[in-house]
């Protein structure tokens, strides 16, 4: 039995991503490199010895995780086997996304010379695209009477919806005229089909170098921008989780949680005290704001 090519074809007749069915293929062939055993005889302490080497070696929780679930993918539904291997080494260390201030997009997108590149640019943070999804856009996905367009196939193979910036719209029909682009055409053609994301990704690294912004500014910090900006504006967690395309809201609160301070509306305790009066009485007993909604009886 080739568990290799049954497993490619599972994932493929499941509609997994190009990319998902690489990785997994990659992380399984290394797997049946190391055990050396006969694949019908792979056995939990395999796969425990498996994901125990990847840590010596100082694999990161997120690589950990990834080779667990493609080992996971051949044992249950290749090999037919049912064991669950528990870990405590796979968590991913969270980290805060960087997110750019409004007046650095400006100085990001102004300081790009060859305009498509710019209107790239606007079109990525303007709508919050990852790059995969920007660069697999055709006419045929954008809805210019209804100022939205489609991301087909995106991660996890959905179909999700974004919005046109109004300023965006006569850019963009200019932009397809003046290149001669059909509806199927790709919206930003490269030399072997549509632009590969580590063109955009250098546009993006030259435009923030060129604009002197110290952070470690790539595509995804555009997206993480979008969202963070959006909620600024006063737009509520499930608008924003809806326009990203996440799953759950937990995904989204991470872009609520670094949002400026004033659109949260707290204010330093600091704030509150008068140095320049040294009289200020401070054995007053507190005064407690109770909300409606606790039970004082059990609080």
């Amino acid at each position: 039995m080739d568990v290799i090519f049954s497993m490619e074809k599972e994932m493929l007749r499941r509609n997994y991503s190009y990319r998902t069915v690489k990785t997994y293929i990659g992380c399984v062939k290394n797997f049946l490199n190391f055990c050396h055993v006969e694949q019908r005889k792979i056995s939990k302490e395999d796969v425990r010895g498996y994901l125990d080497n990847l840590v010596n070696r100082g694999s990161s929780g997120n690589t950990i995780n990834v080779h667990l679930n493609a080992i996971g993918f051949l044992v249950r539904q290749i090999l037919n086997k049912n064991f669950m291997i528990k870990i405590k080494y796979s968590k991913v260390p969270k980290k805060i996304p960087v997110v750019l201030a409004k007046h650095e997009i400006i100085s990001l997108v102004n300081c790009i010379g060859n305009k498509n590149h710019k209107l790239l640019i606007k079109l990525m943070y303007g709508a919050g695209l990852r790059v995969s999804e920007l660069i697999s856009l055709k006419p045929e996905n954008i809805e210019f009477e209804s100022n939205f367009a489609w991301v087909r196939k995106g991660k996890g193979n959905k179909d999700r919806m974004f919005i046109i910036a109004d300023c965006l719209k006569k850019e963009l029909l200019n932009y397809i005229e003046e290149n001669s682009l059909v509806q199927k055409s790709w919206l930003f053609p490269g030399h072997n089909g549509h632009l590969s994301a580590r063109t955009v990704q250098e546009i993006v690294k030259k435009a923030a170098k060129k604009a002197k912004i110290k952070k470690n500014v790539h595509p995804h910090a555009l997206r993480h921008s979008y969202a963070t900006h959006l909620i600024e504006n006063g737009y509520d967690l499930m608008s924003v989780q809806s326009l990203l395309g996440h799953n759950s809201p937990q995904t989204t609160l991470i872009y609520l949680h670094i949002a400026r301070m004033r659109i949260i509306n707290v204010k330093s305790p600091l704030d509150g005290l008068d140095f320049n009066n040294e009289k200020t009485p401070d054995c007053e007993a507190p005064k407690i704001r109770v909300s409606p909604f606790i039970n004082t009886e059990y609080a």
